[in-house]
Order: C-alpha cells, then structure tokens, then sequence
C-alpha cells in the first residue's frame, strides 16, 4: 500500500494575490505621501477610517514593497526666546582669551589654557 503526503495548507494559499491588491497600494501611496511623518500602523488606521479590510501585517508587507519609509525626526533647534515670547540674545559672560595672551602664559610655564 502507497502512502500519500497531504500537502501543506499554505501551498495553496502563496500564490493567491487578492484582486484589490493595486487599489490598496495606491491608498497607502496616497496617504504616505499626504500625512509624511504617519509610519504604516497609523497608515493603517486611517485605511480602516476609510472602509478597508487590510490588517497591520498585509499594509507592513505593502510598505517594505514599495521601500516606503518615514524620515527621520530631526533634532530640536536652540530657541532664542522665552514663553512669553520676548527675545534673548545670548553672550559670554566674560571676554574670551586671545590667543597672544594663551601663547605668552604657555612660554612662562604658568596655568593657563591651551589654544583649541
């Protein structure tokens, strides 16, 4: 008697590719470049928003695809004001060192800073 190996239950399932697969991914093209900061789970959201069926995994999947990616944050700048709005200029408290004056205490061997 011949043993037959059931196939696996994926198998079958790999090569389905869903009919609304393109009109998916011009939704998340749409919305990635509309809302740039918004990563694919909160792409996602506004999907469900809008009435589609697509889980966290098939809009990740459709993200890598497409090499969509959020820019990075970019640092906080300094501000030159405070909260009630007035303005501040920021300036040494002391006058800085001359170099003629750094190199002078260098050559009498006294402390002194060195030149940067």
């Amino acid at each position: 008697m011949r043993r037959v190996w059931p196939a696996a239950r994926n198998a079958a399932s790999a090569a389905i590719i869903r009919d609304d697969e393109e009109a998916l991914t011009t939704a998340i093209i749409r919305l990635a470049t509309t809302y740039g900061r918004y990563g694919y789970r909160r792409i996602t959201a506004l999907l469900r928003v809008e009435g589609w069926r697509a889980n966290l995994k098939r809009v990740y999947r459709i993200w890598r695809r497409e090499g969509l990616k959020v820019p990075q944050k970019q640092p906080k700048r300094g501000r030159l004001w405070l909260n009630d709005g007035s303005c501040i200029r920021l300036r040494r408290s002391a006058p800085a060192m001359s170099g003629a004056m750094i190199s002078s205490r260098t050559r009498r061997k006294t402390a002194g800073r060195s030149a940067c």
